[in-house]
């Protein structure tokens, strides 16, 4: 003999639960339609605290100034340098590269004259004339290359000046988080009245603005000092090959800039100078390797313990993912807020994951629950007990 059971659900709830269906559906379209948009926001909170510092040390060095001055002058400062950077990197790097494209084909001739290993080679395989056939080879890709460059560039121009409007908006915002955020900040924490728990969340997000700006901070000390070595390097290399000395500022930014890039920045824009001065002289693009081997090992001995001290203390492992992850999602930009993003989640792990836990199981009964205190009722029978 069979029973059934009728659940019964009135209308009200029915239309509850759909309700809130729709409503995360249509939160969920809304975050996914405004990411972009949420993408500026935060790169531009980033960028705020970045040079909070910087903000801190102006007004120090100028007391009498309104803070909007100091800001102001960080802004010149910071823009300064990026309009430097991209004035004058790109146009040394792409210049370089089509002179050496250009010669590629002259050099490889000289390199290979006389030298009839790549005839012999061929005579074995059945091929005649085959240093002349790479030549031309070469010779056709170089030429083309060349040509094909200025309209990579045109095609280009619609991108970079996407990119120009983006950057140009998220410094605006920043702006205005800098002049205004204090005050808006104070407001809002007005509204709550002075619990623990609020005072545990603002010393929770100072300590995650601290962590943001004293990381950046002592990335950009390292990546100065980075760039002030490989100037002088550079200097000193030019002059004993011969080369100009005109290119010892440009590849200092270089380097200075990839730096920022945790692990491997280092050695990837030393890895470009070393190429890029391996275009005019072969042993000074050699003898600048070596270099950058040796001041990498002073740089991650000496510098970086010196500036960073322990940082945030993120294995290996982690930091190899964050910047994975950061440069195939955003590229460049990416990795370099990938560490801070890692220390302010591993901030919040340690400070809060407390309160979930019990044991290894999720509670969350523990987090207003005050601890027991026994009555007074308790404390006399044993008082009569003892005594």
């Amino acid at each position: 003999m069979s029973t059934t059971t009728k659940v019964q659900i009135d209308t009200k709830t029915f239309i509850r639960f759909w309700l809130v269906i729709i409503g995360f559906v249509a939160a969920g379209y809304l975050l996914f339609k405004a990411s972009f948009g949420l993408m500026i926001i935060g790169a531009a909170i980033f960028f705020a605290l970045a040079i909070s510092p910087l903000v801190k040390k102006l007004a120090s060095i100028f007391p009498s100034k309104s803070r909007n001055f100091s800001i102001a002058l960080a802004y010149i400062l910071v823009v300064g340098f990026i309009i430097a950077f991209v004035s004058i990197v790109f146009p040394t790097i792409v210049n370089e590269s089509i002179r050496f494209l250009s010669n590629l084909p002259s050099i490889i001739n000289n390199a290979t004259h006389g030298v009839s290993l790549f005839d012999k080679i061929g005579n074995s395989l059945g091929i005649e004339n085959l240093q002349d056939q790479l030549m031309q080879v070469v010779n056709n890709f170089s030429n083309a290359f060349v040509a094909d460059l200025g309209n990579i560039l045109t095609s280009s121009i619609t991108s970079v000046g996407s990119a120009i409007a983006v950057i140009i908006l998220s410094l605006v915002l920043a702006f205005f988080i800098l002049t205004e955020g204090p005050s808006l900040t104070k407001q809002f924490w007005d509204n709550f009245r002075p619990t623990d728990n609020v005072k545990r969340t603002k010393a929770m997000l100072h300590k995650l603005a601290q962590t943001v700006s004293q990381y950046v901070s002592s990335a950009v000390t390292v990546g100065l000092i980075n760039a002030c070595a490989t100037a002088i390097a550079v200097f000193i290399i030019c002059l004993v090959f011969g080369i100009t000395p005109g290119f010892a500022f440009p590849f200092g930014l270089i380097t200075g800039v990839f730096s920022l890039i945790p692990m491997f920045g280092s050695f990837i824009g030393g890895a470009i100078v070393a190429l890029l001065l391996g275009f005019n002289s072969l042993g000074a693009g050699i003898t600048f390797l070596i270099y950058t081997i040796v001041y990498l090992q002073i740089e991650s001995n000496i510098i970086s313990p010196k500036i960073q001290g322990k940082g945030m203390n993120l294995p290996a492992l982690i930091i190899l993912s964050a910047v994975t992850i950061g440069v195939y999602t955003f590229g460049l930009v990416g990795a370099i807020i990938s560490i801070p993003i890692a220390g302010c989640i591993k901030i919040l792990l340690e400070e809060y994951a407390a309160d979930f836990m019990d044991d290894g199981k999720l509670n969350g009964s523990n987090l207003n629950k005050a601890p027991e205190k026994k009555s007074t009722e308790e404390i006399k029978p044993e008082n009569k007990l003892i005594a």
